[in-house]
C-alpha cells in the first residue's frame, strides 16, 4: 500500500533560461516533481512509467535515492525516453514546447498486478495514458486524482507541440481530483469564464477542482465553493518547470491523511514556490520550509 502512486512518463527535458543559450539537461516529467513533492512530505511513493534505453542510469539512482519506488518503471529495448525541449520568454511567463523522443504508451498489461494506493496521480506527458489503463486504475484505489495536460498536446512531424482539445472526456469522469493549469482547462472545456470552466468540470464528475495560475496563484473549488491559494513571493524565480506539478504532489501528501482541503492547497503552493528557484526539480526544500510556507499561506487566505 503506498501513499502515491504517480502513472506518466519521466522524461529528459532540456530547458533553455533567458539570457543562456545553452539547455540545461534534467529529469523533468510530471511524475517527478509530483514524487519529488509527496516524498519531502514522508509519504511512501511509487511511479509507473516507461522508460528508453537512453534513459540516464544517474536519474534512476536520484529517484531511488529520494525514496521513490520504482519497481513499475519499464525499460524498454530499442525505444528512446520521453524528452522536450522548452524555451522560455524573457520574463518567464511562457514557454514553447518540442517533444524531441516519445516513449511507447503505458497500457493495462504494464499495470501491476496487485496495486493499492491512497491515492494515484494521472500525469500525462504525452499522450501516454488511455481512458482504458485509467479506468484500471481506478480500482486500485479510492482517491483518483488527473492533471490532463500531456492528453491536450498536438505534436507535429516536427516535434512542435500545439494545444488540442481532450479527446476523451470520460477519463474525467473516473477523478475525484481534477488538477490543471487555467489554459488547460480552458482548452477542455472551451469556456474561458473561470468559474464556469470550473462548474462544467465539476459536472464531469470530481469533487475537488484545482487551477494553477502562475503568479496568481491558484483556485481551489469543493464542489463549487471557490478559495483563493495565494501565491508565495519567492527571492529569486529561476525556472517555473514543474512547479504546477510540485503544487498537486503537495496537496496529495496532505489530503491523504485527511487535511483541512485549503491547508493541502496551501502546503501546494508552498512545494511550488520552493521548486521554482532553482533549475528542474533539484529543490524542493525541507518539511519544515514548507509548513512554515503553508502556514503563512494559510493564515493569509483565512484573514482576507
Amino acid at each position: 500500500m503506498f501513499d502515491i502512486v504517480s502513472v506518466g512518463h519521466f522524461a529528459i527535458d532540456s530547458i533553455i533560461l533567458p539570457n543562456r543559450n545553452a539547455p540545461f539537461v534534467v529529469l523533468g516529467g510530471s511524475a517527478t516533481y509530483v514524487s519529488f513533492a509527496a516524498r519531502r512530505l514522508d509519504c511512501t511513493v511509487s511511479v509507473i512509467s516507461k522508460v528508453g534505453n537512453d534513459f540516464p542510469a544517474a536519474y534512476r539512482w536520484w529517484l531511488e535515492q529520494e525514496g521513490i519506488n520504482l519497481s513499475a518503471l519499464i525499460k524498454v529495448e530499442n525505444a528512446a525516453t520521453t524528452h522536450f525541449g522548452l524555451e522560455y520568454s524573457s520574463d518567464l511567463s511562457n514557454r514553447t514546447l518540442q517533444l524531441k523522443n516519445k516513449a511507447p504508451p503505458i497500457t493495462v498489461e504494464d499495470l501491476p498486478k496487485t496495486l493499492k494506493a491512497r491515492a494515484i496521480h494521472i500525469a500525462p506527458i504525452a499522450e501516454e495514458i488511455t481512458y482504458e489503463v485509467v479506468e484500471k486504475l481506478k480500482t486500485c484505489t479510492e482517491v483518483l486524482s488527473i492533471d490532463p495536460q500531456g492528453l491536450v498536446r498536438d505534436f507535429d512531424e516536427n516535434g512542435n507541440v500545439t494545444s488540442s482539445p481532450l479527446a476523451d472526456k470520460r477519463i474525467l469522469g473516473l477523478a475525484n481530483i481534477f488538477k490543471s493549469s487555467q489554459k488547460e482547462i480552458e482548452i477542455i472545456t472551451g469556456l474561458t469564464e473561470l468559474n464556469r470552466a470550473i462548474k462544467a468540470i465539476h459536472d464531469q464528475g470530481p469533487k475537488i477542482v484545482l487551477v494553477t495560475q502562475g503568479a496568481k496563484g491558484a483556485t481551489l473549488s469543493i464542489e463549487g465553493s471557490l478559495y483563493n491559494i495565494p501565491v508565495w513571493n519567492v527571492e529569486k524565480f529561476v525556472d517555473p518547470t514543474g512547479a504546477g506539478d510540485a503544487f498537486i504532489g503537495g496537496f496529495l501528501a496532505e489530503y491523504v491523511y485527511g487535511e483541512n482541503l485549503l491547508r493541502c492547497a496551501c502546503v501546494g503552493a508552498a512545494v511550488s514556490s520552493l521548486v521554482v528557484e532553482a533549475v528542474g526539480p533539484t529543490f524542493f526544500g525541507d518539511k519544515e520550509t514548507i509548513y512554515q510556507r503553508a502556514r503563512a499561506l494559510y493564515e493569509k487566505e483565512i484573514k482576507e
